[in-house]
């Protein structure tokens, strides 16, 4: 079987199906591919977003919605917390997404654009005329299927085989990786109101553990480290050690696992013919682990340039050149900042995590961002922090 489009995209996650509804928006026929039965299905994800930074890219639905947090509470190793508003606790503070609900309502939306959804279909290659991109071979509900298309968005994660099969670099290092693991929690000791953040090597390291709130005493409860530090079933072993200690009653309704890129911005997330998005193009946060709302964001303009590359006739790697200047303008140089300070970080000592924040406590940080309380810790702590000076100065 084969059919004919303008922009086939892989992946219908938060970052392919926005690609696809700007694409659909724009007057392009557009088919948009899930490998699995389920849009949404596992969430490999905290689920965390911030408020108005989600509200100025779509309207939220309140059905998208779990729970809405007062702020972030961050906790030193020896116990020490800090809390932030939620306004300016970071990208990942605010709303607390019911994922499954989110990404197929999303999906819902580029369907009622015009895009065509396609459930339980597997890319399993690239089609090559002359040797350049020109659509994908598929597999869907075990038949093989044939998309031509001059325009292949991938949008299929951290595993992503779209790039590798364009021949983008997207190798990992291990020490920009993070290995994850997540339960769905219920627990009377789930602070409903605030998402938390745990700090320490012993605990995480390279890392953190974090608790979503998800309401009526439900949470995600995660923990990641660095792939450097970590050796097969470390993440979940350390889970369950955290567990222990903090939701010691608590059940555990749902489990995940998986890996985030932390490595912050590559080389190249363009072919001929190809865009990448999302975690595929390792466009996450690489100090948070955050890539909700970057993904959306990429996934928008990448189907914008979609449409003006197959108005034009150029799908060239130099024709799409216009969606790497555009996502590299503002997201890149956030995801490169934020690169530098995780690399930073991951070489603090628990004591200096416990000096730094133990720091604070004077300090009234409730309505600062995370650069405002950064200029703040670098003045009570110039020698340590010295080696971040032109970031924070």
């Amino acid at each position: 079987m084969s059919m004919k489009c303008d922009v086939v995209v892989v992946g219908a996650g938060p970052g392919g199906s926005m690609a696809a509804k700007a694409a659909a928006q724009a007057g392009l026929r557009v088919t948009l591919l899930e490998k699995r039965q389920e849009i949404g299905d596992p969430v490999r994800c905290a689920e965390g977003v911030g408020k108005r930074a989600l509200s100025q890219i779509v309207k939220p639905e309140p059905e998208w919605i779990a729970a809405e947090v007062k702020g972030a509470r961050i906790y030193a190793p020896d116990g020490t917390s800090i809390v932030m508003s939620e306004d300016k606790g970071g990208a990942e503070v605010g709303y607390v997404l019911e994922r499954k609900v989110f990404d197929r309502g999303l999906a819902m939306e580029a369907a009622r654009a015009g895009a065509k959804v396609m459930v339980k279909t597997r890319a399993i290659g690239l089609l090559k005329k002359d040797g350049a991109p020109c659509g994908v071979s598929a597999m869907r509900i075990g038949e093989p299927l044939e998309i031509e298309a001059p325009i292949v968005i991938g949008a299929d994660g951290v595993e992503s085989k779209v790039g590798r099969w364009a021949g983008i670099d997207t190798t990992l290092k291990l020490k920009d990786i993070e290995t994850c693991a997540q339960f769905l929690v219920t627990d009377t000791r789930v602070d409903d109101q605030y998402c938390e953040f745990f700090l320490g090597n012993g605990i995480a390291p390279g890392g953190y553990v974090w608790s979503f709130p998800k309401g009526e005493k439900l949470a995600n409860v995660g923990l990641g480290i660095l792939g450097s530090r970590s050796k097969p079933g470390e993440a979940t072993r350390l889970l369950k050690e955290f567990m222990k200690s903090h939701f010691p009653n608590g059940k555990v309704l749902e489990m995940v696992v998986g890996a985030d890129p932390c490595s912050g911005p590559i080389e190249s997330t363009t072919a001929d013919g190809v865009m990448l998005v999302g975690d595929a193009a390792r466009q996450t946060d690489p100090l948070t682990g955050g890539g909700i709302l970057t993904a959306m964001q990429s996934g928008i303009i990448a189907g914008e340039v979609a449409a003006k590359a197959v108005s034009s006739g150029d799908v060239s790697k130099e024709g799409l050149k216009e969606y790497e200047d555009r996502w590299r303008a503002d997201i890149g140089k956030s995801l490169a900042r934020s690169y530098e300070f995780k690399e930073f970080f991951v070489k603090l000592t628990d004591e200096d995590l416990n000096q730094l924040i133990g720091s604070l406590n004077k300090e009234d940080i409730a309505k600062m961002d995370l650069r405002g309380m950064l200029r703040v810790l670098f003045r009570l702590n110039p020698r340590l922090l010295w080696e971040l000076r032109h970031l924070v100065v």
